[in-house]
């Protein structure tokens, strides 16, 4: 399947937004994989989404702050934590494209327990830090009761604004960024959850350190030895989402 029908572009919400945050200090780690190796992880009514006959799989850490529900006003603790995902890529049989979290690390439980409830994500509560320092960015995460889910992070973002500016029109870069929207399996339905954002500001970035044991527990065992081959940054956006609609009830 070509990304050439993935819009840079957010669409329409289609609905009332219940939840905005400001997501910052956005690193992607990708790995290009067999879509046969995704495809038992996908929600019912999905299909890996493929790009030049691979399907990726995603580590993506950054910053949640600033969060608020329906035009209310934020919530400073509960909506201000590091999260760090293990994600998929993923088509419905209406030809919405999103993502399929295998698993998302946050370090309060509040917000955990209650992404469980209303979207039915396999948050997990964890001990988190992110900092900066020296042109480079860290993210730790070691997940409570599960020994070796765990990641150290580190990236250095590269600041060439010619090569950075070229991200715009890269088909895999677009591919695995412009997702506005997720799958979930939640109380026997597959959902799909639509969000919206201003276009990424993406920039290239080298791994300075990477030590994970999140995708081995995700299901992908050693995928994290060897380098990955697609490596994102960006500095912040602004998020909204919509509520969950069934798939049945798509359109």
């Amino acid at each position: 399947m070509s990304s050439a029908t993935v819009p840079q572009q957010a669409p329409p919400l289609g609905s009332t937004a219940i939840l905005r945050q400001r997501w910052s200090d956005v690193t992607f780690l990708h790995w290009k994989v067999d879509p046969a190796l995704v495809a038992p992880f996908m929600p019912p009514g999905c299909s890996p989404d493929v790009i030049d006959g691979s399907s990726w799989v995603g580590l993506i850490a950054f910053q949640m702050s600033k969060s608020s529900f329906f035009s209310g006003p934020r919530i400073p603790w509960l909506g201000d934590f590091p999260e760090v995902n293990v994600r998929l890529y993923s088509i419905d049989d209406c030809g919405r494209r999103g993502v399929v979290f295998l698993s998302l690390e946050a370090s309060h439980l509040i917000p955990v327990l209650i992404a469980r409830a209303v979207f039915g994500l396999n948050y997990q509560w964890a001990a988190m830090k992110l900092e900066t320092h020296d042109g480079k960015v860290a993210y730790l995460t070691k997940r409570h009761g599960q020994r070796g889910a765990s990641s150290h992070l580190i990236v250095r973002p590269v600041h060439d604004p010619a090569a950075n500016s070229e991200l715009a029109t890269d088909p895999v870069s677009t591919f695995l960024t412009s997702r506005w929207g997720f799958h979930e399996h939640h109380l026997g339905h597959t959902i799909y959850c639509r969000n919206h954002h201003e276009p990424w500001p993406l920039q290239r970035a080298d791994v300075v350190y990477l030590d994970d044991g999140l995708l081995a527990a995700a299901g992908f065992e050693g995928l994290a030895d060897r380098a990955p081959d697609s490596v994102l940054f960006a500095a912040e956006v602004t998020t909204v989402f919509a509520a969950p609609q069934k798939s049945n009830r798509m359109r």
